[in-house]
């Protein structure tokens, strides 16, 4: 009975999201396989299409660029940084409240900032002309920098939000009993806090990781004209009217994001023993 009761609390939340998030989900699968509405029947085409094509494959393979970079980027910055905000120091609150500036930001107003800052001849180009030096090519360059630096400045008050807490969560007993047994503050960070915050800091990089990967607004004002990424080239096929595509490139991204996902899972709990530090919490 307890076990019926419980289903009977969950149903109303869970039936909301298997409505809202789950059924179109679910039509967007089949329609990557020719079985939805717009299709004309079972076919595998637009899924092959993507790792055939080469438009459709390095697209794929700058979607996880532009994901895995600056998500790796910004878990360096934002860790020291959700440390730094457990320690008491002048100009603290200071910095507490500036760091959060660019949740306030939208994505594509963040995109222009880049865009007139690092632009060859923009901004910070004209300042450094002054000496005698060039900025070189951030915006629109081979390498997206300009893509990743705008991701990384609105990815990182994200996830240190959420990873100081996985940190201020540790109680200051832990840390004093692994330092009072001679481990040095590196040891007992790498040993002790680390370890205990990562169901915190795994959940801060998936979230930055998966909203990454269909990034729209960076990539289209700073990336490269070619390749393009899979959300821009599903805008394109929307433009034309290409629904199986739409479907296939958008289950591609899904079954790409649950690989790269399964797989930083599983790294992070064989090296630090993530389930152990949350069933210990």
């Amino acid at each position: 009975m307890r076990a019926v009761h419980l289903l009977l609390l969950l149903l109303p939340g869970v039936g909301v999201l298997l409505a809202t998030f789950g059924l179109p989900l679910f039509w967007a699968v089949l329609g990557a396989f020719g079985l939805g509405a717009d299709g004309a029947g079972f076919t595998l085409i637009p899924l092959t299409d993507i790792f055939a094509e080469p438009k459709y494959r390095k697209g794929l393979m700058m979607s996880l660029y532009y994901a895995i970079a600056p998500t790796t980027l910004t878990l360096f910055v934002a860790i020291p940084l959700a440390l730094m905000l457990q320690k008491s120091f002048i100009g603290r609150k200071l910095l507490n409240g500036l760091y959060k500036l660019p949740l306030a930001v939208p994505a594509i107003v963040a995109a222009f900032m880049v865009l007139t800052l690092f632009e060859q001849g923009g901004f910070i180009d004209r300042l450094l002309m002054l000496g005698g030096w060039n900025i070189g090519k951030i915006v629109r360059d081979p390498l997206g920098i300009g893509v990743i630096l705008a991701t990384l400045w609105k990815d990182v008050p994200f996830m240190t939000l959420i990873i100081a807490g996985a940190f201020g969560a540790i109680p200051s007993d832990t840390v004093h009993a692994a330092r009072s047994l001679g481990a040095t503050r590196l040891r007992a960070f790498w040993a002790v806090q680390l370890p205990l915050a990562m169901p915190g800091i795994t959940a801060a990089t998936l979230l930055c990781f998966v909203k990454s990967l269909g990034n729209f607004a960076a990539p289209s004002l700073l990336g490269p004209a070619y390749p393009l990424p899979l959300s821009i080239l599903m805008y394109d096929s929307y433009r034309d009217g290409d629904w199986m595509a739409i479907y296939a490139m958008g289950t591609v991204l899904i079954l790409a994001a649950f690989v790269v996902l399964a797989a930083y899972y599983t790294l992070t709990a064989a090296a630090f023993g993530t389930g152990k530090a949350a069933s210990s919490r």
